[in-house]
């Protein structure tokens, strides 16, 4: 089971983001403490990031977060308002690869999803493939359940009046659909970046949802927002998340307010 985590905030170092807090996501790769499932977290790690055009940017690796090379280089020279980030566990072992690593790119958005469905490969799969306009299958360059759930999500945004957060009901709802008709279970946690604005979704279709939190304004972070499958500290400003919310933050946020999904 991946973890996950996200910033938003004023500029900020990749370093204090992802190397500094003492149960970091290099820490979470190795020494994860609630995850439902694996041990360990080896099998890639990601990075997203607003260029300074306010684009997303990606790095991208298949390396276990700590053998890679890269990150300490990396985290003393990129800073940036927005951090999204991702160590891997691979759901398949065969998936393993840089195209099926988090996060993904599409509309201007960096998507994170933690979690798996069930009989994906045997009946989801053929059900996305058949919603999906042939614009948004094109972008899917991967093999994952996750990546053809961003598709779908891009889809219902694309054609909904109501932003992003409205766009997540319909896909869920129309996942749950499928996952029901297959007699199957999934875990759902997100988490989308839009601009300088985080979107969290704590969710599962029967099974317990995986862990969840968000900080509103952590002052080791100056002051910006975070969302993280583990607290990355012992600041006791963190909230869980309660099962099936969605939340949004932003920077100057004052507090975490879920609702329902």
């Amino acid at each position: 089971m991946c973890r996950m985590a996200a910033y938003t905030g004023p500029r900020l170092p990749l370093e204090i983001f992802l190397n500094h807090p003492p149960h970091s996501l290099i820490q979470q790769a190795h020494a994860p403490r609630e995850t439902l499932s694996a041990t360990v977290n080896a099998d890639g790690v990601g990075i997203g990031w607003l260029d300074a055009a306010g684009r997303p940017a990606t790095y991208r690796s298949t390396l276990p977060a700590w053998a890679d090379p890269n990150l300490e280089s990396l985290g003393r020279s990129l800073e940036s308002a927005l951090w999204v980030g991702n160590v891997r566990s691979a759901t398949d072992p065969l998936s393993n690869g840089y195209a099926n690593t988090q996060p993904f790119i599409g509309d201007d958005l960096l998507f994170l999803h933690n979690g798996f469905m069930e009989a994906f490969g045997t009946a989801l799969r053929g059900r996305f493939r058949r919603a999906l306009e042939s614009r948004f299958e094109a972008d899917i360059h991967g093999t994952t359940d996750s990546e053809y759930l961003f598709a779908l999500l891009r889809q219902e945004a694309a054609s909904s009046d109501n932003g992003l957060e409205a766009a997540l009901r319909p896909t869920l709802a129309r996942v749950q659909d499928w996952l029901a008709t297959a007699d199957a279970h999934a875990l759902l946690n997100l988490v989308v970046a839009q601009g300088a604005r985080l979107i969290g979704v704590r969710h599962a279709v029967g099974m317990d949802c995986p862990s969840l939190y968000a900080h509103p304004a952590h002052p080791a972070f100056r002051g910006g927002a975070l969302i993280a499958s583990e607290p990355l500290d012992n600041h006791d400003g963190w909230t869980p998340i309660p099962p099936h919310h969605t939340f949004t933050l932003e920077p100057g946020a004052d507090a975490v307010s879920p609702i329902p999904l």
